[in-house]
């Protein structure tokens, strides 16, 4: 990987590179674009296969981050997190407080919260140390973002539906959904709520079974997730499902999940999905209730307001999908050019975002 030349292409303002041998903390934070404010974004752990597979994760994640804010009209920049590690056996309370230690070095350029691999309590380590995350549980903390992330998932899904088969109702639809965590979790509920016939699969067979149980859902091997037939493909756990493989294998007339990064290659897949007639939902905009829930509580966590703007990423989304149809363009470029819009105005306003002093016995 030539790194520099991949910020420039991406258009990353700062990548930082963070080392405790003590802890054994290895992450990586990449902050994507702050022409709207501070860069928030979850911080991953996970195992990858070499140190280009992690930075490369945190580079595409941090730009989802930027993009996600700019259509969802959040005022902030996108920025993301990875630790490299098990976060089944590695985590530990002095590694997540070193790495709250380099967050704080920051000065807010950067604000964290949960993702894949990290949960609440996690947060509530690096809160030790650092002012700058979000996401934690008690004291004005908004805690477990999930629920918001699925309302959000779910409505993108019900405009999709709308667009497609002229009725947003879901009732009867042969949803499968990929990933059994927290997302997914709240997301089945609402569809076995509303009558849909929910397939779930996860790489942990566990959790799918637990989940199918208590819904009603029908448990699929991991493999099946592609070629089971479905009205609708929900994506929830990691990205790049969504590639050379895997597109032809699938038999649903709706791709929308919450998971990042969905699409290999972005503009490739996009126009692969549409030449077999599947409606994609941008992954970035229908996920983005979990973004407008830790925001909130940089301005004052009210439940109520973020549910409310959770449900309105449905017409966020059936906007983006009629500007498609009426200017014959990817769904991902309709969304993609009102995000870029946002920010260039913004950043013509503001400029970047330089941070803040750090602030004695804050936390």
């Amino acid at each position: 990987m030539q790194v520099f030349d991949t910020l420039q292409e991406l258009g990353h303002e700062q990548v930082v590179l963070c080392s405790d041998p003590i802890t054994g903390l290895r992450a990586i934070v990449a902050i994507h674009n702050t022409s709207l404010g501070p860069a928030l974004g979850g911080t991953r752990m996970w195992s990858y296969a070499s140190d280009a597979d992690a930075i490369t994760d945190a580079l595409r994640l941090s730009r989802g981050m930027t993009y996600k804010a700019a259509v969802s009209g959040v005022n902030l920049g996108g920025g993301k997190a990875v630790i490299i590690g098990n976060p089944h056996k590695d985590k530990s309370e002095g590694l997540f407080r070193a790495y709250g230690r380099f967050v704080e070095t920051l000065r807010g350029r950067y604000i964290t919260a949960e993702d894949v691999g990290t949960s609440v309590r996690d947060m509530e380590w690096i809160r030790m140390e650092t002012r700058f995350v979000t996401g934690v549980g008690g004291n004005g903390g908004s805690g477990d973002p999930s629920p918001v992330t699925a309302l959000g998932v779910y409505s993108g899904m019900k405009a999709a539906a709308k667009k497609v088969y002229g009725s947003d109702s879901l009732s009867g639809k042969r949803v499968v959904v990929q990933g059994a965590g927290n997302v997914a979790t709240y997301l089945v509920q609402s569809l076995a709520k509303e009558g849909a016939h929910v397939f779930v699969s996860d790489i942990y067979a566990e959790k799918a079974e637990a989940l199918a149980a208590s819904t009603g859902a029908t448990v699929i091997a991991p493999e099946a997730v592609f070629t089971t037939p479905c009205d609708i493909f929900s994506p929830n756990a990691l990205g790049a499902i969504l590639n050379d493989e895997t597109i032809p294998q699938l038999t649903c007339a709706i791709v929308a999940g919450g998971a990042n990064n969905q699409l290999k290659e972005e503009r490739k897949h996009a126009e692969a999905l549409r030449d077999r007639a599947i409606m994609y939902a941008p992954d970035y905009v229908i996920n983005a209730g979990g973004l407008m829930n830790v925001a909130s509580e940089v301005d004052g966590y009210n439940r109520d307001k973020v549910m409310r703007q959770a449900e309105s990423i449905y017409d966020i989304t059936m906007n983006i999908l009629n500007i498609a149809a009426e200017r014959n363009i990817l769904t991902i470029e309709a969304s993609n050019a009102i995000a870029e819009d946002r920010i260039m105005k913004m950043r013509h306003v503001h400029g970047n975002y330089i941070g803040t002093p750090s602030i004695r016995g804050e936390r």
